[in-house]
């Protein structure tokens, strides 16, 4: 009788975390952070990061929490991969956007801007420790990644996919250099021919997926801030302890939050941040000690 009670309160234990971690994944939140990056005497700038929405075509929530960010009136959106999951979701994903794309901003994507979401043990995500980029799928991308990248560019977003980019932003009218490489997770990242940033106030780096080599490339190109996605902050993480995995080559500390680069060092001048993103996998709706996020950045002077 103990052990049928026993395997009774497990079971509901596990029903319980489930139905809560179905829950939390679309408990969406703005987090806010601020970021000493700037110049002394130099005004703030606000910049909007979103990643790893993973749109399906029923997400109306998604979508309309999404269009109310634009109340914020950030300076800069910033926008690192892993859109939408089905090709049918291209236009929720560019409905959820389009207030947003009134404002200056700039993208890279992930994976999932090219390939679909396919079915596969979750487990296998989970026995990923050692973080290393995975080869493309042997099959043809198959979402509309070019139709969905021409309506960015024509809205005025820079398509940073190693790629560079000059804005000038804020009511300071500050210089911002923008670098950008495309995601790591396939091995695609490859920086872009070299530039000066004599003539800029401030060098911002956007990459989906943080791997240390890429998130050092842009730092070494001279990126005081570098904006990054693809982790999920762990997806399934334990609550005062943190993400289990990272799907990176980076220590999973890194799997969410702001983090000098390196952070070993409490006077490096340059920034990590990592957002857990706001999706999931279709086929893996949940999210636990994870909670899906936007990231506001008010840019400060260090």
């Amino acid at each position: 009788m103990k052990l049928q009670r026993v395997v009774g309160l497990l079971a509901l234990g596990g029903t319980a975390v489930l139905g809560y971690s179905l829950a939390e994944a679309t408990w969406y939140r703005l987090r806010r952070v601020d970021v000493p990056v700037l110049r002394p005497g130099t005004p703030p700038l606000s910049v909007l990061h979103l990643s790893d929405a993973h749109f399906t075509a029923q997400q109306r929530r998604k979508v309309a929490w999404v269009q109310a960010l634009a109340r914020l009136r950030p300076d800069f959106v910033a926008l690192t991969g892993d859109n939408f999951a089905f090709g049918d979701a291209m236009e929720t994903a560019l409905e959820a956007l389009e207030p947003l794309l009134r404002f200056p901003g700039a993208f890279v994507f992930g994976s999932n801007d090219y390939y679909s979401a396919v079915r596969k043990n979750p487990l296998t995500y989970l026995a990923a420790f050692g973080g290393s980029p995975r080869t493309p799928p042997l099959r043809r991308p198959d979402l509309p990644t070019e139709a969905f990248r021409g309506v960015l560019t024509r809205a005025g977003w820079h398509d940073l996919n190693n790629a560079r980019a000059n804005v000038t932003l804020g009511q300071g009218g500050l210089t911002v250099d923008l670098t950008g490489l495309a995601d790591p997770h396939l091995g695609w990242d490859k920086m872009p021919p070299p530039a000066s940033h004599a003539a800029a106030d401030l060098v911002i780096g956007l990459v989906h997926a943080p791997y240390r080599r890429a998130v050092q490339a842009l730092v070494d190109d001279a990126a005081r801030l570098v904006l990054a996605g693809h982790t999920h902050g762990g997806q399934v993480a334990l609550p005062g302890l943190g993400a289990l995995v990272s799907n990176t080559d980076l220590p999973l500390r890194y799997a969410r939050g702001s983090h000098r680069w390196p952070d070993s060092d409490p006077q490096a001048p340059s920034y990590l941040e990592v957002t857990v993103g706001l999706g999931t996998s279709p086929y893996v709706p949940v999210r636990l000690a994870a909670r899906p996020e936007a990231v506001l950045l008010r840019l400060v002077t260090s």
